[in-house]
């Protein structure tokens, strides 16, 4: 499959493959070929985890995971949270996906929610999609919405009252 090139073998001009190049030195520039390629999937990372002893005073804001098992006054953005059955949050929460085993005291916003039967929320749920199971206390009101996690501040403008036509000739 590969082939070996002697150092001794001359390189012919007209044939550019890998098996007779010879690659950079250290201190030159590097070229495209040699270059790692931007497009190489990159290993999923593991969640943050916030233990049970934990307790956190702040927000907080990543593009990964995030599983608390403690607690946090704070509102938390991220790509999936994860509220343990330990955990109390205290906030805002905002993320693609939520699923909620824990303590939740604030709005909740999410494309996909998951209330699992030992979820405890006080607040009000704004979702795409949404799963509450039998047996999760939840008190607060919830609102189906094509872009939950919008900020709500480009409220839509109230619809137009035509003007009152005057009598002109």
């Amino acid at each position: 499959m590969f082939s070996k090139s002697k150092i001794t073998d001359p390189i012919d001009p007209k044939r550019d493959d890998v098996a007779t190049r010879t690659p950079p030195s250290p201190s030159g520039p590097l070229s495209a070929s040699s270059a790692a390629p931007s497009a190489a999937p990159r290993p999923k990372a593991a969640p943050s985890v916030l233990s049970q002893d934990l307790t956190v005073t702040g927000n907080m804001t990543t593009t990964g995971d995030i599983q608390v098992e403690g607690a946090v006054d704070g509102d938390i953005r991220a790509h999936l949270l994860t509220v343990g059955e330990t955990a109390t949050v205290r906030g805002e929460i905002v993320a693609d996906d939520v699923v909620v085993n824990g303590r939740v005291v604030g709005r909740v916003r999410g494309i996909k929610v998951r209330l699992t039967s030992s979820a405890r929320v006080e607040g009000d749920i704004i979702h795409k999609t949404i799963a509450i199971e039998s047996g999760a206390h939840f008190e607060g009101s919830v609102q189906r919405s094509d872009d939950p996690l919008g900020d709500g501040s480009a409220k839509p403008a109230p619809p137009a009252i035509p003007a009152p036509k005057t009598g002109g000739a």
